[in-house]
């Protein structure tokens, strides 16, 4: 079994915040961040107790004793990982800062193929063979993470497929963390159904939920945890926390503040929620129609704020500009396309495949006025800034579906 290399192919995290995450931030949100302190280790009081009604009004009962703060994600599943040792599993491909906290460590990681209907979520009989494979090579796989509602894929994993995949890592003894950053922002949630692992396999899911992006601005690094009601869960929590309080991991009370605000969802931030979901999804939407238009494959987005393409079909053009490989292919788009681009070799995806992940934030609008006024507009399509951002999407991979035609017919 062959271990993951690091990229080595420029930063894993792809540049400063993309433009369009970055709305002005609601009122009540600026008011609730006072203050200089930090928060105890874990986080305090009224943070966890906001986490929990959060998670319980998502069928997800938890209890103070059972969550724990962090400033960001990464260092959350930096802590997991460390409390649980062992191997880690990912699936390919995956969220860019998944596999850094576990190599940071030292800790293999092993990436496992999806299915072709969803990411996020490892097929389940890959999952199979390649625990197999790590054992009988001596390795220690002990952890696997995984997304529902998936970034960089924007897909989100039928409940079955969640299902069969979750058996098989209890069946191995594989503890489960499920980043659930993305789960309220569904594009159709009357039609999508989202299935926490965590409703399937309590006792061997932890959750974790990057506030930054949905709730918060990127800048402020909020992140909760919620682990599993049992001995395991008790210990696994209690090891997390020496670990965030060896690394000095407490989340500013300004932030933590803005956090329990949030996530006590008042009307201000749930009609913004919604209002960015929506706007989101039609330029997603529209941002797949003129991918998949052009010749590229990619899933129809359901959450998040993401694109996921395939450029495969057009290897014949990008092969006539020079480009061979996943970096080529993001130097190329990002120059052409005056966006980022980044290719899917930072997402654990192979350097040789013709894979980018384009954000639909990037097409909202270049200052925070244009951006407002995507957020706001009863028809954000039809706004000059974004309409002339979508064009260009369409106009650069129709150019290259054509020059795929002509290079591909007879000479």
């Amino acid at each position: 079994m062959r271990r993951t290399d690091p990229e080595g192919h420029g930063p894993v995290r792809y540049g400063p915040p993309l433009p369009g995450q970055g709305l002005p931030v609601p009122p009540g949100l600026a008011a609730a961040a006072v203050g200089a302190h930090t928060e105890p280790t874990g986080g305090g009081t009224r943070l966890l107790d906001a986490a929990c009604a959060y998670w319980a009004r998502r069928g997800l009962p938890a209890d103070r004793h059972r969550t724990a703060a962090a400033p960001g994600a990464p260092a959350l599943l930096l802590a997991l990982t460390a409390a649980l040792g062992g191997d880690v599993l990912l699936p390919r491909p995956r969220a860019t800062w998944w596999a850094p906290t576990a190599r940071l460590l030292g800790t293999s990681v092993f990436h496992v193929g999806t299915s072709a209907e969803c990411g996020g979520v490892p097929d389940p009989y890959a999952l199979l063979e390649t625990v197999r494979r790590v054992r009988a090579e001596g390795g220690d796989p002990r952890l696997l993470v995984l997304s529902v509602a998936d970034d960089p894929t924007a897909t989100v994993a039928p409940p079955e497929v969640v299902h069969e995949t979750v058996e098989a890592a209890a069946g191995e003894g594989l503890h489960v963390i499920s980043d659930e950053t993305w789960r309220d922002t569904l594009h159709d949630p009357h039609d999508t159904v989202l299935l926490s692992p965590a409703e399937m396999l309590p006792d061997r899911v932890t959750v974790i939920s990057d506030l930054a992006g949905p709730f918060l601005p990127p800048g402020w690094p909020a992140a909760i945890a919620r682990f599993p009601d049992s001995d395991l869960g008790t210990r696994l929590r209690d090891r997390v926390l020496d670990v965030l309080t060896a690394l000095g991991a407490r989340i500013a009370t300004p932030v933590a503040e803005a956090a329990a605000y949030a996530l006590d969802e008042p009307d201000e931030i749930t009609l913004r929620l919604t209002a960015s979901v929506r706007l989101h999804a039609r330029v997603a939407a529209a941002a797949h129609h003129a991918v998949v238009t052009g010749g590229a494959l990619a899933r129809p987005p359901q959450a998040g704020r993401h694109l996921y393409a395939d450029l495969g079909p057009l290897r014949p053009a990008l092969t006539e500009y020079g480009i061979g490989d996943a970096q080529e292919l993001e130097d190329f788009l990002t120059a052409r396309l005056g966006m980022p681009a980044p290719g899917g070799h930072r997402f654990g995806d192979d350097l040789g495949a013709l894979r980018v992940r384009l954000a639909t934030g990037s097409l909202l609008g270049a200052t925070d006025q244009e951006r407002m006024a995507s957020l706001t507009s009863p028809e954000p399509l039809e706004l000059p800034h974004v309409e002339r951002a979508l064009t260009l999407l369409g106009s650069v991979f129709d150019d290259l579906r054509d020059d795929a035609r002509r290079w591909e017919s007879p000479r």
